[in-house]
């Protein structure tokens, strides 16, 4: 299992508009073929802080998620929200095991 955590510091004035932008997002990404979860979470002591957490059956998922329509219109339309740069850090998930069938 592929999963990335993605660390995002949005600019307080969006933190609605980013909001939307990625429920869009996360309703196609939990669609694709290899998705496993799409998980958005946001911090409840600094609400410009969110953390997105994904996890795809293979590494050719994960890459395809990447090309897809829905992920490059949402990093179009939040790029200029952002505080800084988003901080994607890559992981092996071991648990939940995933079948190889």
């Amino acid at each position: 299992m592929k999963v990335t955590i993605v660390k995002v510091h949005v600019k307080s004035e969006f933190i609605e508009e980013f909001i939307q932008a990625t429920k869009i997002n996360h309703k196609n990404s939990v669609q694709e073929s290899g998705n496993l979860r799409f998980d958005v979470l946001q911090s409840p002591q600094d609400k410009s802080q969110f953390i997105l957490y994904e996890a795809y059956d293979s590494e050719e998922s994960a890459k395809a998620h990447k090309t897809t329509p829905h992920y490059i219109t949402w990093r179009d339309t939040v790029a200029d929200w952002m505080a800084s740069a988003r901080e994607g850090m890559p992981y092996e998930g071991l648990l939940p095991e995933i079948s190889s069938e």
